[in-house]
């Protein structure tokens, strides 16, 4: 099951590259603020992009850094969620991983409503990972696709950007409230990411858009839900 454990993976590698892009400052800042501190300085991720570190780097902490800078972006500002929605992106980005429930075995689902039909006969632990894999590919697919989502429902008549919010927000309300959620201590992470859906969507839109896909879909398309959006909260640090 995926859970908000990114952050926890750094070590001393990863430390000795941030104070290296910040030099004898972020050297203090570790010593006297901690690891975190580092993690959301804008000037880290602009160095390792500036500086070409970006492909030296470990993929969990550019993915939490380009999530967590996002995120901030539209004042998201706990850290749980950014870990937990770095961890999502490193766990889908493997090949399969995004239509395997848990990552496991079995029937794969390429869409949502496969999710919502295979609910309806889950009991037990099946119908918790169900409800969480609800959330996690409405999001995946919301927030990484949105021009593929938008470009559907131009052609096809396809559920809209909403439609996923809608269906994605409920999935992680329902899976907050198992016991299974208390049990892995992710209740109070889906509920937030839940209650805070949109603004995350627009968040790693915001990422597809600069950092993963700046040259894909339709530019007018694009522009119009950007507008529809606010702009996303301002682009991910990176320039």
């Amino acid at each position: 099951m995926i859970k908000p454990n990114v952050r926890a993976s750094f070590g001393r590698r990863e430390a000795e590259l941030l104070t290296s892009i910040l030099g004898p400052r972020g050297e203090e800042r570790l010593r006297e603020q901690g690891m975190d501190a580092l993690l959301d300085d804008e000037q880290v991720l602009r160095g390792l992009v500036r500086g070409g570190r970006l492909s030296a780097a470990p993929a969990p902490l550019v993915f939490y850094l380009m999530v967590r800078h996002a995120l901030l972006q539209r004042e998201i500002a706990d850290r749980q969620v950014a870990d937990y929605i770095a961890a999502i992106l490193l766990e889908f980005g493997m090949a399969g991983r995004a239509h395997a429930v848990d990552g496991g075995e079995g029937e794969p689902f390429h869409y949502l409503a496969d999710i919502l039909a295979a609910l309806e006969r889950a009991r037990g632990e099946r119908e918790f990972l169900l409800r969480v894999d609800l959330g996690n590919y409405a999001l995946w697919l919301a927030g990484l696709f949105p021009d593929f989502i938008t470009g559907r429902v131009q052609r096809r008549g396809a559920p809209p950007l909403s439609y996923y919010e809608s269906m994605g927000a409920a999935g992680y309300r329902m899976a907050a409230g198992s016991s299974l959620a208390l049990r892995h201590g992710v209740g109070d992470v889906f509920l937030q990411v839940a209650d805070q859906f949109r603004d995350v969507r627009v968040a790693l839109n915001s990422l597809s858009d600069t950092v993963f896909f700046p040259r894909t879909g339709d530019p007018v398309d694009r522009l119009l839900r950007q507008v529809a959006d606010g702009f996303g909260g301002g682009p991910v640090p990176l320039g």
